[in-house]
């Protein structure tokens, strides 16, 4: 695939969603930054706001299989990943769980023990699971694209650090305008509902995520990644002083990771086919503010992770880009 391909399947892709999403451009964009970018992506909001339709509409664009996994508290291991039965000759099979799919929505992940969220971590990170001391593939794509309420907290499990580490970014999902609102008044409420068609395949997929791999990305942008994630821990003397004073651990190499590829996936939705230092900058809120574990002193405070994240961009400037050829 190249980059013109690239841009054709984005905008396909984009068009669908947009016939039966409306508004959320940040968000689209950063759902489709982290399917480009092969990664999983955490949405949060309050509900009501699409975010289950929006998963559901990229399935069928793609046509990816898709499960969807309603998180409770009741929810086992064993019904996400699967488990051996004994069939009627006494021998054992394996019956496979909903996350032997391409597109896994888990619905209210936090409201799913701290047992049952762990489950989800060797098919996040490794894309397989083991059953039984035998271990299984899942297929390729696989995303597992997570949903939460951050405002019902009562009864709920707040994912660990671990966990949250293997998302590729958190994407915050805010109420619509009144444009849009009246948009989907219109859409909803009449006697048929828009639906989306299949514009690519996951082969299409799979050849995108490719060519992001190949983008090249400048030393002097990929220092600026290193420099920004060193900065989000409070023992390094560069760090500014709303990390100093209200964060406890800063981000994981991860993070670095995921601005990287998101930053080369940025590019090549703008038509670019080099990553910046503006791309980094642009998906540093995404991919940080789940990696920051606060102290206890935030919350008194009123500082949240975005508001860090703010003042980590705000300390280091952007670099200026190496002259070709100065001695």
């Amino acid at each position: 695939m190249n980059p013109d391909q690239f841009a054709t399947l984005a905008a396909n892709i984009e068009a669908q969603l947009r016939r039966v999403i409306v508004g959320q451009h940040d968000v689209i964009r950063d759902v489709l930054g982290c399917l480009f970018a092969e990664g999983h992506v955490l949405l949060e909001g309050v509900p009501g706001l699409g975010k289950t339709m929006l998963l559901r509409t990229l399935a069928t664009s793609l046509s990816l299989d898709f499960n969807r996994v309603q998180c409770t508290p009741d929810l086992m291991p064993a019904d996400i990943v699967g488990t051996t039965v004994l069939s009627d000759d006494l021998s054992t099979r394996f019956e496979a769980g909903p996350v032997f799919t391409q597109l896994l929505l888990a619905d209210e992940v936090n409201r799913a023990t701290p047992k049952t969220q762990a489950a989800l971590l060797e098919a996040m990170a490794e894309q397989r699971v083991t059953v039984g001391g035998t271990t299984h593939d899942l297929p390729r794509p696989f995303f597992v694209m997570a949903t939460q309420n951050p405002i019902e907290m009562e009864g709920t499990y707040p994912l660990p650090e671990a966990q949250l580490d293997r998302f590729l970014a958190k994407v915050l999902v805010g109420s619509p305008e009144a444009d849009d609102l009246v948009e989907i008044l219109d859409r909803t409420t009449g006697a048929s509902l828009p639906e989306a068609e299949p514009v690519a395949s996951a082969g299409e997929l799979i050849e995108a995520i490719a060519l992001v791999r190949e983008v090249p990305i400048a030393s002097h942008v990929t220092r600026h990644v290193a420099d920004l994630v060193r900065a989000t821990h409070p023992d390094n003397p560069d760090a500014p002083d709303v990390v100093r004073s209200f964060v406890r651990n800063g981000s994981s190499p991860r993070g670095a990771q995921s601005l990287v590829l998101l930053a080369k996936v940025r590019s090549l939705l703008d038509g670019r086919l080099n990553a910046s230092i503006e791309d980094v900058r642009g998906a540093a809120h995404s991919c940080l503010r789940h990696r920051l574990v606060l102290g206890y002193e935030a919350l008194p405070a009123g500082v949240t992770a975005d508001q860090v994240v703010d003042g980590v961009l705000e300390q280091l400037a952007e670099p200026v880009p190496p002259v070709v050829g100065a001695v």
